[in-house]
Order: C-alpha cells, then sequence, then structure tokens
C-alpha cells in the first residue's frame, strides 16, 4: 500500500469511497443521501488542501482530506470496508499528522462519525465535546475530537 497525493481528477473517486464506507456502518439510504453534500469530495477539495489517496495493487482503497480553514479539520478519513482492518486508516491519518506538522498546525480537529470514534481516540485524539444534531426526529449526538499534533524528537534527547 502507498499514499500519494489525491489529484483534482481523482475527486468522483474519493467521493465513491466516502459513499462505501458510511454505508458500511447500515446506515438508512435516505440517510446517506440527506449526507450527499457532506460526503462529497470536490475537485476544489483536493486542489486547495491536503488530500492523500491510499492505493493498493493499483486500485484506491481509501483517502484523507486535513482541510485548514477556518482552521485544521480532519474533513475526511474514509477507507472502502473491504479494506479496514489492515492499517489503512492508521497509515491515513499518520499522513494527515505529517501534513498538519509540515503546516505548522499545534492541533486539528475532527467532527467523527460515532462509529469512528474508537479509532480516533485509539489514534490519540481526545473528545472534547459533543455535536447534537437531528435526522427524522432522532437526536445523534456527533463526537467533537482534537489531536494535539507532537513536535519531532530531536536526536540525542
Amino acid at each position: 500500500m502507498e499514499i500519494v497525493r489525491a489529484k483534482r481528477e481523482d475527486a468522483d473517486a474519493l467521493t465513491e469511497v466516502a459513499f462505501a464506507a458510511k454505508r458500511h456502518w447500515g446506515y438508512p439510504e435516505r440517510w446517506i443521501q440527506s449526507w450527499r453534500d457532506i460526503l462529497t469530495v470536490t475537485p476544489k477539495l483536493v486542489t486547495e488542501n491536503p488530500t492523500f489517496s491510499a492505493i493498493e495493487d493499483n486500485r484506491l482503497v481509501g483517502f484523507c482530506s486535513l482541510t485548514t480553514e477556518p482552521r485544521p479539520d480532519l474533513t475526511h478519513l474514509w477507507v472502502l470496508p473491504s479494506a479496514m482492518g489492515r492499517g489503512i486508516g492508521r497509515a491515513l491519518f499518520e499522513q494527515a499528522v505529517e501534513q498538519a506538522r509540515s503546516l505548522g498546525f499545534p492541533a486539528f480537529e475532527i467532527e467523527a462519525d460515532p462509529n469512528a470514534e474508537a479509532f480516533y481516540l485509539h489514534m490519540g485524539a481526545k473528545r472534547v465535546g459533543t455535536r447534537i444534531t437531528e435526522i427524522e426526529g432522532q437526536r445523534r449526538e456527533l463526537p467533537l475530537l482534537v489531536y494535539q499534533v507532537s513536535q519531532p524528537e530531536f536526536a540525542g534527547q
């Protein structure tokens, strides 16, 4: 598996990964469609933000995107269900951390799907709050997390 910078022409394929990963959690299709704008990756997002694809056997299996305005945010991190559990999410998260570090960001935020919270906590993010939403009369609590970007250790310390 390799991680490469995504290109603007990858936007549709990235969107397909996001939809497939979200469907993995068993949400009703009408909910998935209501999240269309959130799940859709645009060429502009890919061009203007650090966005990386995970490629395995010449096939896109996941991606991440770290948006930087108005503040650093891990807007997307999705892995195809058939590729979950093999370290791809971890590799993409580590790529996002490296990008945040190289851009000088001390931290980045994550508004997580409730099913993904345990992954982010395992990666070292801390829960700092909850965003309450509602869909079809059902209350949803979205975990709000922050990942503190550690500084690289200096040799000899």
